[in-house]
């Protein structure tokens, strides 16, 4: 019994802290606020994805819902803590977490506004750049690209060949 013992109270106990440090993560024992910010696109952005302010991890993405066929509300909760620090003309962006990493939401501060934000408030928010757009451009410019050198090539090669004006002086 002294063995068995031995080994469930320090599960229980590692159980214990491992709830207690998600919980703390997730604001689930500090009273939280909530603020959203309406995206034209959320960009693989998922509920559960951190929220930073000035780098630091302050809150979680609690809600994503479809508005219109073209915006997104992006709710957040955060701790209120954290509350004073964020004014009411502060900005919601989309970023990742590193070069390949998870989405997060990054707080921008307010500098017009000495009033700190409230539940339910509306936060600004900077659109992010749709990658895909930037691709299919790339990809067209390429494919001029292309196009453009194989026309050079087949001038040069008639210069070559002593063709046109060019060709025979």
């Amino acid at each position: 019994k002294i063995k068995i013992g031995g080994f469930v109270i320090p599960g229980i106990l590692v159980l214990l802290l491992g709830l207690f440090l998600i919980g703390n993560q997730k604001n689930v024992f500090t009273s939280p606020i909530r603020v959203y910010g309406i995206f034209n696109n959320e960009h693989s952005l998922q509920v559960g994805n951190n929220v930073r302010f000035a780098g630091i991890n302050i809150g979680v993405v609690d809600g994503i819902d479809i508005v219109t066929d073209s915006s997104v509300k992006v709710t957040v909760t955060m701790n209120e803590k954290v509350k004073k620090f964020i004014k009411k003309d502060a900005r919601m962006s989309i970023g990742s977490d590193g070069l390949m990493g998870d989405k997060l939401v990054a707080i921008s501060p307010g500098v017009n506004s000495r009033q700190p934000v409230n539940e339910g408030d509306r936060l600004g928010v900077v659109n992010p750049i749709d990658m895909d757009k930037i691709i299919g451009k790339l990809a067209k410019i390429a494919d001029n690209g292309a196009t453009l050198t194989e026309n050079l090539n087949d001038i040069v090669d008639k210069i070559n060949h002593g063709q046109g004006s060019i060709g025979r002086l």
